[in-house]
Formats: structure tokens, C-alpha cells, sequence
């Protein structure tokens, strides 16, 4: 099978994945499906492994090189293990990122991604970049027939840490309270349409890209800002003091430490892209009391809600579409910019 491979990490992001003929995937344990990938979602935690951002986590020696990334997957399933019983070839499925176990405390209380014995295929263990890819029985989700795997599979990863941060701050927004989103890309669009769908809230949508500024707009955002250094002043006066919520989608290069600036007293900031460091005077967090937090990828079942509301029209996922061959390309795109949404490959 062809597929995308990564040899070097490099923080300058001079390298390049090479595609190849490798032996397909190999069922090896009773739970074990493969899955002929329809997509595969290019998520910027792609752009932090070629960095090098995850090796001193999964890969402290180099041995995982040269593998396949490639975490946000949907296709149809192509084999099965003995032990599978949910699913058959041929079936459309949305796989969750997560391998896990279902037997450890943190599966038996629904939290999958915080699984004891979980796995990541794409990180830390070859994905889904290529024509096949191998995951387990718990972690595959039949797709609504009106859906097909190029519409949904950056849901696997993106979409369901922006719905699950999204559900955690609809528990903290009254109807008329405001909660910012700053950076509308593959995983903003989505917390922003899953807010609508779920709170009475009102939204302020923030980014310096045009693209990702009419994008906002288009998903009926109450307002859009355009992420400029005067931003925080300018929410403060829209909210009278701050938001309740600010959702930060971008984690670094700064933006970190303009979002707690954002946020009004007694309100609360999820993190959820990353890269950067939070540097906040400790006297501003007692007396303003606000609380700062990160916000993980979603659980199985937040992945089957999510597929609800993008079947009933919903939440929807704007994307490129890009060949399995033109990876490179599309990683470029990716970090230059030059796309709203997400991008996603098809091999």
C-alpha cells in the first residue's frame, strides 16, 4: 500500500514525508479492524510531531522513524478480527483516535482518551496516511448513510476536542453571557457551531485571516474580530468587562498570553491548541479569580453526539481536499495558511 512516511523531526520544518509502497496493516488480536481509509484529517499536532514538539513523549530514542501519521481517520472497514462483532466489511466508519482498552477505571467511567493502556495511531504508532491503517473494534463508529468519510474525519480528532471544550463552557454560559473563540480554524468552526447548537450564548469569533473571518461570519458568529493587539480591549467594551469564557485555539506565538487578558472575573480560559507558555501574574488570578484549564480531545461518546448534530445539519466541517501524494503540499498550506477549515487528505 502507498504511504506517507516521516524519516526526520526537525523545529524548522525542513523535512518532508516521502511516500512509499509498504506491506499493508496485519490483524493480530481478536478486536483488532482495518480500515481502507476513505480521509484522514491534517491536524497542526502533525506540524508539532514533524517539529519534534512529541518526541521526548513518544519517541525519545528515534525508533518510531520512519512511521505514518495520520490520527483523524474515517473510511470503510476492509478486515476484522475474530472477536468483532459491531461491525463488517464494507461498513462506512468515523474511527475515535484512541485505541483504548474499555477495562482500565478511566474507560469503565466513559473518559477513552484518558485510557491506561491506550494507543494513538499516528502518534506514536503508524495512522492513517496512507491506504490502510489499523485500530480496534472500541474505537469505530458507523457512519449515518447521508454521510460520507471525506465529510467527517477531521471529526475524528478536531472536531471532538472543539465539541468537547465547547460542551465544558455551555456549562458555564448563561443565555446573553459571552464567550470568545480565538482562532476560527479546523477546530474554532467547529466549537463555534457546536456552541450555537447547544448554547444560548453569545460568540465572539477572533482571527488575524481574512478566510478564517468570513468564515466566522458565514457560521453567524455575533461578532468577529480580527485578532489585532488591541483585541483584548476591544472584547472588554463589547462584553463590559470580559468574557465568561475564552477558548483558546491557538496555544502559542504569543496568543496565549493575550486570551487570560480576555477573560472577565470569576470567568474561565480552556486551552486547547498548544505549543506556547502561560505567563500570568499570580495577584491577577486571586483577584480577579479567574481560572485557567486545557481541554484534552473528546471521548467516544462525545464523538457519537458530535456525528449527531453533523447528521441533523448541524455542525459541519469546512475543509481542502488534498491527494495522499500531495501531502507535502498540503502541510505547507497548512502552515502558511492558505486554507479556512481543515485540510484532508484522500489517498
Amino acid at each position: 500500500m502507498r504511504a506517507a512516511r516521516l524519516y526526520d523531526y526537525d523545529p524548522e520544518m525542513n523535512v518532508e514525508l516521502k511516500i512509499e509502497d509498504v506491506p499493508p496493516p496485519t490483524i493480530n488480536k481478536p478486536d483488532e479492524v482495518v480500515v481502507k481509509v476513505g480521509a484522514a484529517g491534517l491536524c497542526r499536532t502533525d506540524l508539532h510531531i514533524i517539529e519534534g514538539v512529541w518526541k521526548d513523549i513518544m519517541d525519545v530514542e528515534g525508533a518510531l522513524l520512519p512511521y505514518i501519521m495520520g490520527h483523524e481517520n474515517a473510511g470503510w472497514v476492509e478486515d476484522v478480527g475474530s472477536g468483532v462483532t459491531s461491525v463488517k466489511p464494507g461498513d462506512a466508519v468515523i474511527c475515535h483516535p484512541h485505541r483504548s482498552c474499555g477495562i482500565c477505571l478511566n474507560c469503565r467511567y466513559g473518559e477513552d482518551m484518558h485510557c491506561e493502556a491506550g494507543l494513538f495511531p499516528g502518534l506514536g504508532l503508524d495512522g492513517g496516511f496512507a491506504d490502510y491503517f489499523i485500530t480496534n473494534e472500541r474505537a469505530l463508529i458507523k457512519l449515518n448513510p447521508n454521510v460520507t468519510p471525506l465529510e467527517v474525519a477531521p471529526m475524528a480528532d478536531a472536531g471532538i476536542t472543539a465539541y468537547r471544550a465547547a460542551k465544558r463552557a455551555a456549562k458555564l454560559l448563561r443565555p446573553g453571557a459571552y464567550c470568545v473563540l480565538v482562532g476560527i480554524g479546523g477546530l474554532g468552526h467547529i466549537a463555534l457551531q457546536s456552541l450555537q447548537a447547544i448554547s444560548g450564548c453569545r460568540t465572539i469569533a477572533v482571527d488575524r485571516e481574512p478566510a478564517a473571518q468570513k468564515l466566522a461570519k458565514d457560521l453567524g458568529a455575533d461578532y468577529v474580530l480580527d485578532g489585532g493587539p488591541d483585541a483584548a480591549e476591544q472584547i472588554m467594551e463589547i462584553t463590559g468587562g470580559g468574557a465568561q469564557v475564552v477558548m483558546d485555539f491557538v496555544g502559542e506565538l504569543g496568543v496565549e498570553n493575550e486570551c487570560w487578558k480576555m477573560v472577565r472575573q470569576g470567568g474561565q480560559m480552556f486551552v486547547i491548541g498548544y505549543g506556547g507558555k502561560i505567563e500570568v501574574p499570580t495577584v491577577h488570578l486571586v483577584i480577579q479569580e479567574i481560572n485557567i484549564g486545557g481541554s484534552l480531545v473528546g471521548n467516544f461518546t462525545e464523538l457519537v453526539e458530535l456525528m449527531e448534530l453533523n447528521a441533523d445539519g448541524k455542525v459541519k466541517m469546512h475543509y481542502s481536499e488534498y491527494k495522499l501524494g500531495d501531502i507535502n503540499k498540503a502541510i505547507d498550506d497548512f502552515k502558511n495558511r492558505r486554507f479556512a477549515g481543515r485540510g484532508v487528505l484522500v489517498p
